[in-house]
């Protein structure tokens, strides 16, 4: 079976690895699309990536990591839910199937993070550039401190909030309240603090906050990232509206918060 791997041999130039690239995503392969991009990151280094190769990346490895992150939370209902009805006939194969999913999630951040810190970030000459850059290193330590347990979760968690806070003091500088990465970036920031944090107070500030300057900002924003934003606004706007009410009904009954699917940004 040479099919992709005979196209990408023939590869030479950052523009035939864009090219499979894009050729991948049609096909939803993304493993592929993530084995290109990558190449392109390497062979870039005398510029920043383009919009267009940022992107790129960005969905190859979203669609990876998204894949193995809803395989997880799958797995792990199905672990707690043998484990509440006392049936232990399949815990250890069901444990040793999720720490073979939690090994590829690992893999796969790590990857990321390292491409990140080696070329994207130091690469990055632009305030946009490096607030998306940044963001997606808060985003992948993030989806680590999901899984890891104990000081590799603490550890992630703190190199979390140390990027998304870099990536914010750029963006609150340099970046328009209805910029589609800094929205995005409030999101996820917002979505780390409620999720991982337990901090429901702060995630629900920071989301408000941020609706309400893009809110101020609106008659501003241009017809180009109009639809990227508003959908992120949207999506801000019902993370506020669940969490205020999951923080209403903990008022009233302690510890009877619903088990929610947030979103968060790409």
């Amino acid at each position: 079976m040479k099919g992709m791997s005979s196209l990408a041999d023939l590869a030479t130039s950052q523009e035939d690895f864009v090219y499979l690239a894009k050729l991948a995503e049609q096909a939803e392969r993304y493993d592929e699309m993530v084995q290109h991009m990558t190449k392109v990151a390497h062979m870039v280094t005398d510029r920043e990536l383009s919009v267009e190769e940022r992107n790129l990346l960005s969905v190859a490895y979203k669609n990876v990591i998204g894949a193995r992150r809803a395989s997880w939370r799958i797995i792990s209902a199905m672990e707690h839910k043998e484990v509440a009805t006392g049936n232990s006939k399949h815990l250890d194969r069901i444990h040793r199937y999720r720490e073979t999913v939690e090994s590829e999630l690992t893999t796969i951040c790590e990857s990321i993070l390292s491409l990140l810190d080696d070329h994207l970030i130091p690469n990055a000459d632009h305030g946009e550039s490096k607030v998306f850059f940044l963001k997606m290193k808060g985003d992948y330590h993030r989806y680590l401190s999901e899984f890891k347990n104990g000081k590799a979760r603490q550890d992630a968690a703190e190199l979390t909030m140390i990027a998304y806070r870099e990536a914010q003091d750029i963006a609150q500088l340099e970046l328009p309240p209805t910029h589609p990465i800094r929205l995005g970036l409030a999101l996820n920031f917002s979505v780390f603090h409620y999720e991982i944090m337990n901090q429901p107070a702060q995630a629900c500030q920071m989301a408000r906050q941020a609706f309400e300057d893009a809110i101020a900002k609106l008659d501003s924003l241009g017809e180009d990232s109009y639809k990227d934003s508003t959908l992120i606004m949207q999506l801000l706007r019902d993370n506020l509206e669940l969490w205020t009410s999951d923080l209403h009904e903990h008022q009233q009954a302690v510890g009877n918060i619903n088990d929610v699917q947030l979103e968060d940004a790409a």
